[in-house]
């Protein structure tokens, strides 16, 4: 029968180093012999107070002076005399706080589920109470959503080797033991499986570890190229709501917990243009709210054209915050968005923690250019006039969506829409194809999240950003002579054709400290065609403007 489940055990395996690891550390550095710390921690037996501990019958508070017992016990039968500065509570804690996930064994995991593997980790845990049990929690929560099941020995009530959790095991995947391989550092652990008839791999060594999965699975897993981040889902994040006035809501997604980080987009896009970059802005400490903008997804959209005027818009967006509870946000935007981002600094600094955006330059107001003379001069943004005409751009776009989304959402190296002459031509999608071919860069299930939310509310509100030139230039001009001097970052793609690089060349004039981020073979959907580079320079960025600044606020 052909293996389904792929079983990990946690410590050793998919987190290093391993806690045995580090015990043999602290005997050679506390000078006591070789396996004093495992023989008292294994004393007892099924009926030990570890074996208790693991299976959750006492916390580790609990266990602790239970251990340090063991070890006086164990020091006096054999003569040796225990450091002054023995301590058991501080040899667990720096082994944990060491320990990080084995990330070859992760992507493995990544890439067996891609392939059909239902995935389980099988870990002999405990109940952890400690002052720094913190550390245990975040690798738990980076590690689980990439797992269909979480077996803990302190939940389950048993624990490694004892046959009764094997079966529970296969019972809870619905398998059959031949269907399952089962990775573990301990022989003693996998016995029991491998009786069972489960496939078992010894874990003392990683590379080898996967070479033996490789040929069990037929999955390449190694010297595979550099995996995409992982994408959330809509099912993956909890989903918020806020009235910013009598009929108005904003819809958002939310993940993780530290500073607040509000991430915009443009358009046709939603908060799922983000999917990407959640996951990993909340694992490296951050609590990421991704909005639905006002006329797309499950915010609200109403059809007036003012009600989406830039000061509208940055104002709802206060409001927002206030709803929340939030002082202050990081913003980073893109597109429409990375204008709106922009205004939020120039018009509301106090708000904003620091600001982003990706392809969209900050170019302020001219009073003394209309910006349909900007736009009309300008031949890429041909589009935007051919948008201006409520109704027209809506009939075009909501026709056949899966089309338009299709057509639209293409790495730069694909494009096939022009963004020029399209008043000339009559619209956007003349003399495309009418079923175009699946982008690279996006699965059909995605494409399909996207009609589904402009089902919704169709076109109308989204394309109403665009018919607000003259109030956008007139609020703007309120701002001129307004420098930036917030945190802030520009990342340019260096082949978005309507918002090319060259257009930021002049923004240190306006944001003399601003930052700059630059992708390489990238588009216009910087978040899509370049996931991991955006997420780098997202996160190299806020540790150096937001993090390390906050930490030495409070020193």
């Amino acid at each position: 029968m052909a293996l389904r489940a792929a079983v990990f055990d946690l410590d050793g395996v998919l987190a290093l180093p391993s806690v045995v690891g580090t015990f043999r550390r602290a005997e050679e550095a506390l000078a006591l012999p070789r396996d004093f710390l495992n023989d008292a921690f294994l004393k007892g037996g099924p009926d030990g107070s570890s074996a208790r501990l693991m299976r959750g019958e006492i916390t580790f508070s609990q266990w602790v002076p239970l251990m340090e017992e063991n070890c006086r016990k164990r020091s006096e039968a054999s003569g040796i005399h225990l450091p002054e500065n023995f301590s058991v509570h501080q040899i667990f804690d720096e082994a944990i706080s060491a320990r990080s996930i084995n990330r070859p064994m992760l992507q493995a995991v990544l890439a067996l589920r891609k392939k059909g593997f239902k995935t389980c980790i099988l870990t002999n845990n405990w109940l952890d109470d400690r002052a720094k049990r913190g550390d245990l929690a975040r690798m738990m929560c980076e590690l689980s959503p990439h797992f269909d099941l979480l077996v803990e020995s302190c939940q389950v009530g048993m624990a490694k080797p004892e046959p009764q959790i094997y079966k529970l095991l296969l019972d809870t995947l619905k398998a059959s033991p031949s269907e399952v391989v089962f990775l573990d550092d301990f022989g003693s652990n996998l016995k029991p499986a491998r009786d069972l008839g489960m496939v078992t791999i010894l874990a003392h060594d990683t590379d080898a570890a996967l070479k033996e999965l490789e040929k069990v699975t037929r999955t390449q897993l190694l010297q595979t190229p550099a995996p995409l981040p992982v994408p959330c889902s809509p099912n993956d994040v909890s989903h918020g709501y806020v009235t910013v006035k009598p009929g108005v809501r904003l819809h958002f997604v939310e993940l993780g917990s530290g500073p607040a980080l509000c991430l915009c987009h443009g358009f046709p896009e939603s908060w799922f243009s983000w999917r990407y970059q959640i996951p990993a802005l909340a694992q490296a400490g951050y609590r990421v709210l991704a909005m639905d903008m006002k006329g797309y997804g499950d915010s609200s959209s109403p059809p007036e054209i003012e009600e989406y005027a830039m000061e509208v818009l940055c104002k709802e967006m206060v409001t927002f915050l206030d709803k929340l509870g939030i002082p202050q946000a990081v913003f980073i935007g893109h597109d429409w968005a990375g204008v709106l981002v922009w205004n939020m600094a120039l018009f509301y600094p106090e708000r904003v923690r620091a600001v982003a955006s990706l392809n969209t330059p900050f170019i302020p107001a001219n009073p003394k250019v209309h910006p349909m003379d900007a736009i009309k001069a300008n031949p890429a943004f041909d589009y935007q006039l051919y948008f201006q005409e409520p109704g027209v751009a809506e009939a075009e776009l909501e026709q056949n969506l899966s089309r338009t989304f299709k057509s639209f959402f293409r790495a730069s190296d694909e494009g096939f829409l022009a963004s020029h002459k399209v008043t000339e031509m009559g619209g956007l999608f003349v003399r495309t194809p009418e079923n175009p071919s699946l982008s690279k860069m996006i699965t059909e299930e995605e494409i399909q999240f996207y009609v589904q939310q402009f089902k919704k509310s169709g076109f109308r509100g989204p394309l109403n950003w665009y018919r607000n030139m003259e109030r956008n230039w007139k609020w703007g001009c309120r701002g001129m002579g307004r420098k930036i001097l917030i945190p802030a970052l520009m990342v340019t793609a260096e082949k978005d054709v309507v918002l090319v690089p060259e257009m930021t060349k002049h923004m240190e004039d306006w944001i003399p400290h601003l930052k700059r981020g630059h992708i390489k073979n990238c588009g216009h959907w910087t978040q899509m065609e370049r996931p991991a580079e955006v997420n780098q320079i997202l996160i190299d960025w806020l540790e150096a403007e937001v993090r390390n600044s906050t930490l030495l606020s409070k020193i």
